[in-house]
């Protein structure tokens, strides 16, 4: 916990970062509370209106008040990246614990399944599943999820093949402990934290990804309100109302930013190694 502590002392734009982040999922969890209109109230009487007084962040062509918007829509990408990371940490974690814990031939068949999903080009699998499943919110985030697993599964295989040799995992077996207890009580505790910094960088990357999906049109579609669907919204108005780009990519580029510096802090908190080499 000093650790910790020291590292947001030492570093003001990590701690600025971690009170943007707690502001940001405050917001969205009190959208509708805090938020002037609702998301889809339409003002035939203020259509594309600049940024004024009433309206912070200007209105869209259906009088609807953009900032209202992002605070809904801020539930829609948060909920996004951090289901969808959740997914494919579950995923990945125990797929790579049970390869890295079994090793031998299973591990290989295992590794290869991983290696051919990771050499496919992620928007193809996920154009693929949107295409199956539809490109609601659910079929979004199984897309994501499925793209993103992979990685933190070789992650899990990795610190699994150091931990499973370590003395008090020799003794747990010598006692007579499970395949599983000995993975769920002693080899999974000790995974958390670069499991955490993995986490860290996984949401920003899956609203990344959400957001460049419905900016593209492959991704979310209105009613949806999320950051990448205003972003699509305002990019045909670019030239005469850039407010309508300009604040919703604003929101993405500072969640993204947070998130990542973030990660980079709690990454050196964790890596002797990396607090070493920034000595």
């Amino acid at each position: 916990m000093s650790k910790n502590i020291r590292i947001f002392r030492k570093r003001p734009l990590t701690l600025l970062s971690a009170i943007i982040i707690t502001l940001l999922i405050l917001s969205a969890i009190s959208a509708p509370v805090i938020a002037p209109f609702s998301y889809d109230k339409q003002d035939t009487a203020n259509i594309l209106k600049t940024p004024d007084s009433k309206h912070i962040m200007g209105t869209d062509k259906l009088g609807r008040d953009l900032f209202s918007r992002i605070l809904y829509g801020s539930q829609i990408s948060l909920s996004v990246g951090i289901i969808a990371t959740l997914i494919a940490m579950v995923i990945g974690v125990l797929y790579g614990a049970i390869s890295g814990y079994k090793g031998g031939r299973l591990d290989n068949y295992m590794m290869r399944i991983v290696d051919i999903i990771y050499a496919l080009p992620d928007i193809l699998v996920i154009i693929l599943i949107t295409i199956i499943i539809g490109k609601g919110f659910f079929g979004i985030v199984l897309a994501i999820s499925i793209v993103n697993w992979v990685g933190i599964a070789r992650l899990m295989r990795g610190e699994v093949l150091k931990l499973k040799e370590q003395l008090y995992v020799e003794s747990a077996r010598a006692i007579g402990a499970g395949h599983w207890r000995i993975i769920l009580r002693h080899i999974l505790p000790n995974t958390l934290s670069p499991l955490i910094v993995t986490m860290t960088f996984r949401i920003p990357a899956a609203i990344l990804s959400e957001s460049t999906l419905s900016f593209i049109g492959l991704g979310l579609a209105p009613p949806f309100s999320s950051w990448g669907v205003l972003a699509n919204d305002g990019w045909a108005a670019l030239r005469f109302y850039p407010h309508l780009l300009i604040f919703p990519a604003i929101m993405i580029f500072i969640t993204v930013m947070s998130f990542n510096i973030l990660g980079d802090a709690l990454k050196e908190a964790v890596d002797p190694q990396l607090r070493i080499g920034g000595a």
